[in-house]
């Protein structure tokens, strides 16, 4: 059932916006950094986890694959719309972003693949 599962992807979305304001503001950018992608994480991460705890039966492993599967298109549409040459020639900071998150994700994926345990 779809409607299970929102309370969880709810609760990613919100701390990921606010650790993205929280990024944006120490970057000194009147914008959210990383919200989205941020709310990714802690939705992978935290889903994972409720799996192998046994705290979130089926119904809401399939409402959280259900919501997953909506998120990646919304995410691919709201970042089609952003202006990619205006966020560069307004500074270095959008592309430090991007090279760093970029490179964080590279470094990340050994420790990640360890963390599964398979």
């Amino acid at each position: 059932m779809v409607i299970y599962g929102v309370g969880l992807l709810a609760f990613c979305f919100l701390a990921g916006t606010y650790l993205g304001d929280i990024l944006g503001a120490l970057l000194g950018v009147k914008a959210n950094i990383g919200g989205v992608g941020f709310a990714m994480l802690f939705l992978i991460l935290l889903s994972n986890k409720g799996i192998d705890a046994g705290w979130l039966d089926k119904k809401s492993q399939e409402g959280i694959a259900f919501w997953s599967a909506m998120y990646i298109p919304i995410v691919v549409a709201m970042s089609s719309i952003q202006n990619v040459a205006a966020a560069i020639s307004g500074g270095m900071v959008a592309f430090l972003g991007g090279m760093l998150g970029a490179a964080l994700a590279f470094i990340l994926i050994p420790v990640l693949s360890k963390m599964s345990g398979k």
